[in-house]
């Protein structure tokens, strides 16, 4: 752990410049507005250690699998969100000498990403020519108003000479990622111009075929009014340029706004991206950056007024909170239902940008509790978008009559992972996906969603289940053999209970839905049927057979179900007596030693008490905990959420706040020295849902709304937005009050810590804890 940043509630604050720490800075300082994505690099040129990185949502490339022995089954691809052409450019210099922060003198240097208005600033002043210095001040954003559009305003200083300062604005079509598979670059010329101060260069993704253009217009000002150029144009492959000499003064200042749209064929036509990229382009400086920066501030003041934590007494957690918020909205904006949350974002290569089943356990709870039902709606629509492709994956493995597996690493369906003990194995993302399906309509009471889109995803991924699963004449159980649970620490075991709990709990809804369909609306599940091609009678009297005789591996002794058969075989100690040296142990143990040990990466068991926890009595939870989380590492970053909410659910409530902590600040604090590849997207949404279903209790059983707030020692206070059925709410908790502010008009019926309320549309309901017998 490294608590590197400067602690305040808005902003993240980088002072003093550390070339050592470039990589992790430029993820942590990442911008994004749901449709493209910038990592904090540096607009003039550096030398440096640099991870280059521009990212558009939805534009991928299927980059050819790259192992050491092919498998039957085995994803062609890998598909890569690609590392786009770099728009941020501006080189510059001070009296003919190139700045460069790798090789120049450098005073100061100060990085600050401020949260509340959503862009990221540098300021910095450094020695040219010996003796002579200039500050730099620059400032952009991505708009949340007009997501095509970046904007930069750029401006230099000449602290104590008169000379001249050169300026090379740019377009580089010319990067590659850099985690290819076979060093190869992905990207081809289309078509390229410059013409004075501005510029557009068109390129096309290999196989793909996205076409991207990526268009700049820009001008300067002098004590604050727009100067004439002359700029002198560079064009080459792939690369378009315009470089400015200007004359500067002591003490004078030039200001560079930099305009940038990036139109990309996924949103207009391919004949038209240059001619739409003229327009945009002089639509943007028409209005120029005041306004654009006010509309984008706008949209960000909108995005926490529904989705803000408040934390009193505590500025650690309180800037962690709100990075993860601020990261997820940057991410994700609900807009597209062809677009998903990777979990990096747009902050780095790894993991392709491509969708995991995070987004399903982690990602949508986020944001049905936080933005209107349509955004939820969307992420299911995307899985729902993508279920004929999931039944041809699963028929790459030898299911058939429409049995679906939804891939484990997907952008447009097709299963592209390439290990194995994942790829074939690690089937409880399946279940994650059902889940998502029952957690959008408890949420939203959108009933609705079933007939027109679930029923069918949830009847594919039922067949799977059951040709899955198999009969054991030694058990007289029907067993699911050769799984990864969630605990990637263990690979190729049988009755993984996470797994099997899923499979038995996705049959059961599904059987559930379909009668209330045959009740509700016989035609709408006549067409179903066809559409399907279901045979209700033969297929669900095996469906009852499985879930009447799963096998859910279990140990009377210690009265806690077992991760996976045989699990008590292995030596059982605390990761406590890890030494700190050897942490964490996926960067220190062989595979071996690994897989041999009882360390779990992250919650495996307590991921399936998390999802069904009204299924089990408080001690039976009790029980698991305290067996399972002290032998659990914590190195996956879903972990430390799932163990935070459950502490609080069974009155643990400092060691909830010790994972939340953990998990508020894992990639602030770097705990598991990874952030250089980018930001744990996915698992900033656990931060959100460690405080508001943890700490606040909040949970949702048989269509009703329930609280039970609790507060850590360590806080005076705090405060959160949430959502249910499109009611917006605000909870403030400290140790004596609970106040309730129903921010809608309807009314809001809920239950606080055992006792029903009502609190009719802008109204409140103020609650002392001790008065009213509620602590």
């Amino acid at each position: 752990m490294n608590s590197f940043y400067k602690k305040d509630a808005w902003q993240i604050i980088e002072e003093g410049f550390h070339p050592g720490r470039m990589k992790e800075s430029e993820s942590i300082f990442s911008i994004g507005n749901g449709y493209m994505g910038q990592r904090a690099n540096f607009e003039e040129h550096y030398s440096g250690d640099s991870l280059q990185g521009s990212y558009i949502a939805g534009v991928y490339y299927p980059d050819k699998t790259r192992v050491g022995w092919w498998k039957n089954g085995y994803p062609e691809y890998f598909a890569k969100v690609l590392n786009a052409p770099n728009w941020i450019g501006i080189d510059i210099t001070g009296d003919g000498e190139p700045v460069d922060l790798a090789k120049s003198e450098i005073k100061s240097f100060t990085r600050i990403l401020n949260m509340k208005e959503g862009y990221l600033e540098r300021s910095f002043a450094v020695v040219i020519s010996g003796d002579k210095t200039i500050t730099v001040n620059s400032r952009r954003f991505l708009s949340m108003e007009e997501p095509d559009l970046g904007i930069i305003r750029y401006s230099v200083t000449s602290e104590d000479f008169d000379g001249k300062l050169g300026f090379t604005v740019y377009i580089d079509g010319d990067v590659k990622n850099e985690d290819s598979n076979y060093d190869e670059k992905f990207w081809e010329e289309i078509s390229k111009e410059i013409n004075g101060n501005m510029g557009v260069l068109v390129t096309r993704t290999l196989k793909t075929d996205f076409h991207v253009a990526t268009g700049m217009i820009f001008e300067f000002l002098k004590d604050e009014e727009v100067i004439t150029v002359m700029p002198d144009n560079t064009i080459r492959e792939k690369y378009v340029a315009a470089t400015v000499l200007l004359d500067v003064r002591k003490g004078e200042k030039i200001d560079l706004y930099k305009y940038v749209t990036v139109l990309s064929s996924l949103n207009n036509k391919k004949e038209h991206l240059l001619t739409d990229t003229h327009d945009r382009l002089g639509d943007a400086k028409e209005k120029g950056y005041a306004r654009l920066f006010a509309g984008h501030t706008r949209e960000w003041e909108k995005i926490w007024a529904t989705s803000d934590v408040k934390i009193e007494g505590d500025i650690s957690a309180q800037q962690a909170v709100r990075f993860n918020i601020f990261q997820l909205n940057q991410t994700y904006t609900g807009k597209d239902s062809r677009l998903n949350i990777g979990p990096k974002g747009f902050t780095g290569e790894k993991y392709g940008g491509s969708t995991y089943w995070d987004t399903e356990a982690f990602g949508l709870p986020f944001f049905l509790k936080t933005a209107e039902k349509n955004v939820g709606k969307n992420l299911l629509l995307y899985r729902y978008k993508h279920l004929e492709k999931s039944i041809a994956n699963a028929e790459k493995l030898g299911f058939k009559n429409g049995a679906a597996l939804y891939p484990m690493v997907t952008m447009n369906g097709e299963e592209c992972h390439n290990e194995w003990e994942i790829t074939f194995e690690e089937i409880h993302r399946n279940g994650a996906i059902a889940f998502a399906v029952f957690n959008y309509i408890r949420h939203t009471g959108d009933e609705e969603y079933m007939a027109d889109y679930g029923l069918e995803v949830l009847i594919g991924i039922s067949r799977f289940w059951s040709q899955r699963a198999s009969f054991s004449e030694n058990l007289k159980k029907y067993v699911i053999l050769g799984v990864t649970g969630p605990n990637e620490y263990e690979n190729n075991v049988n009755n993984n209970w996470y797994t099997n709990t899923l499979a038995i709990w996705t049959l059961s809804y599904t059987l559930k839905n379909l009668r209330i369909l045959a009740k509700e609306n016989p035609d709408k599940l006549s067409d179903i049927y066809k559409k399907t091609k279901f045979n209700f009678s033969e297929e669900t009297s095996r469906w009852e057979e499985l879930i009447k005789l799963m096998h859910l591996p279990f140990d009377n002794s210690r009265g806690i179900f077992l991760q996976q058969d045989g699990f008590l075989d292995k030596e059982i100690n605390p990761a406590s007596i890890i030494p700190s040296d050897e942490r964490p142990i996926n960067q220190h143990w062989s595979w071996d030693r690994i897989l041999r040990s009882c360390y779990i990466k992250q919650a495996d068991v307590l991921q399936g008490i998390y999802l069904f926890e009204n299924q089990f009595d408080t001690e039976t939870i009790k029980r698991n905990y305290d067996f399972y989380e002290p032998i659990t590492v914590h190195e996956s970053s879903l972990s430390a959420c799932i163990h935070s909410i459950i502490a609080s659910r069974i009155g643990k409530i400092e060691k909830a706040y010790e994972l939340y902590l953990r998990t508020a600040r894992l990639d602030l604090d770097d705990y598991n020295n990874e952030v250089s590849d980018g930001l744990h997207i996915t698992s900033m949404a656990g931060t959100w849902l460690a405080i508001v279903e943890g700490f606040g209790g909040m949970k949702i059983l048989d269509g009703k709304l329930f609280l039970h707030p609790q507060i850590p020692s360590y806080w005076e206070s705090y405060s959160f937005h949430a959502r249910f059925r499109e009611i917006l709410f605000e909870v403030r908790v400290t140790s004596e009050s609970i106040d309730i502010y129903n921010l809608s008009g309807e009314e809001l019926d809920l239950s606080v810590s055992g006792r029903e309320y009502k609190i009719e549309g802008s109204n409140s309901l103020c609650l002392n804890v001790k008065a009213d017998s509620i602590a």
